[in-house]
């Protein structure tokens, strides 16, 4: 079978990785990079040997398939064009900036029958795929996604730039539709929220805890999974996961048998995970491997909307959050 002729739109410091794993990976003919920042475009260009385009028509027409990772205010645009060039597309996340854009790109790559992929990358980390030969039924789900300020990013609120990888999983793990949506949001050091909480409870009972922050001296990227038959703990930034599930049998191979507390109970431990996985190599293979195989991508279109929809419910919740509070000190 040929190879995928692909290139990257958008070359700041998430393409610039995408540009690099796509100049590598087999199923990729990489035809080049395109910037709307020529030196930028130019300077990756040069590190990865590769040809830079001149334009977002030039880079479309040498390839069938592109990664967009361009600022997300202007998702919809370049997608809509991708996409109206026929070409299948892996836009990073969030998918786009509103729903309205959102629902518009779907139905247009529906329409033109390309495939459009939405970055979600955690879904390819090691930890969080840990959790895949496991039962899962979450009851409480709590996640800390914290980091160091940093310009990159501080264009959208925190919810949009960390909280909603996130949101994402906890959609994937409980599987239920949302109930309700309780959130607190701050902007500190830029014109965005900076730190946010948000409380997501689902139809089916379980609650997820989400916190996110862009202004924390330690970096944490951390899930936890509790429920009745077990707890997950996720260091996602280690891609390492302890697993413990409560053993009604003896132990599966590799599990270790310990006993909890004074009771008569024993928990199987696992602990899963595989440092040297890139997980953005694993996403552009499965990338590839859909559009080679002419299968669904692993993460669709409606799913990355659902996810936005999530966190700009959490970010309106905030907004509303802090004018009662305004309101209250008055």
């Amino acid at each position: 079978m040929s190879k995928i002729k692909y290139a990257v739109i958008g070359v700041g410091a998430l393409g610039r990785h995408h540009a690099r794993w796509a100049s590598q990976i087999d199923a990729f003919d990489f035809q080049g990079v395109y910037d709307i920042d020529p030196a930028r475009s130019e300077q990756v260009a040069a590190e990865l040997n590769c040809p830079n385009f001149e334009s977002l028509d030039a880079a479309l027409a040498a390839s069938d398939a592109v990664s967009i990772a361009v600022t997300t205010s202007g998702h919809y645009d370049v997608a809509r064009k991708v996409i109206e060039a026929g070409k299948h597309l892996l836009i990073e996340k969030p998918i786009t900036a509103t729903l309205d854009e959102a629902d518009k790109i779907i139905l247009a790559a529906e329409s033109r029958g390309v495939k459009l992929m939405v970055g979600h990358i955690e879904r390819f980390n090691p930890a969080f795929e840990a959790l895949q030969n496991h039962d899962l039924q979450p009851r409480f789900i709590e996640a800390h996604r914290l980091a160091a300020f940093n310009p990159r990013g501080a264009d959208v609120a925190v919810v949009l730039d960390l909280m909603i990888h996130d949101i994402d999983l906890a959609l994937q793990l409980v599987k239920s539709k949302v109930a309700d949506i309780s959130a607190s949001a701050v902007g500190v050091v830029s014109d965005t929220v900076d730190i946010a909480n948000a409380r997501i409870s689902f139809e089916n009972g379980a609650v997820a805890n989400l916190t996110a922050s862009r202004i924390s001296l330690k970096p944490m990227r951390k899930l936890r999974i509790f429920q009745s038959s077990g707890y997950f703990s996720l260091d996602l930034a280690e891609k390492q996961a302890d697993l413990y599930r409560l053993l009604d049998s003896q132990p599966v191979e590799g599990e270790l048998s310990i006993p909890l507390g004074q009771s008569d109970k024993k928990l199987g431990y696992i602990k899963a995970g595989d440092t040297s996985h890139d997980m953005l190599e694993a996403e552009l293979k499965a990338f590839a491997a859909a559009i080679s195989d002419d299968q669904p991508v692993p993460i669709t279109g409606p799913e990355g909307r659902e996810a936005l929809a999530i966190a700009l419910a959490v970010i309106e919740k905030g907004r509303q959050a802090t004018e009662s509070f305004n309101v209250d000190e008055q």
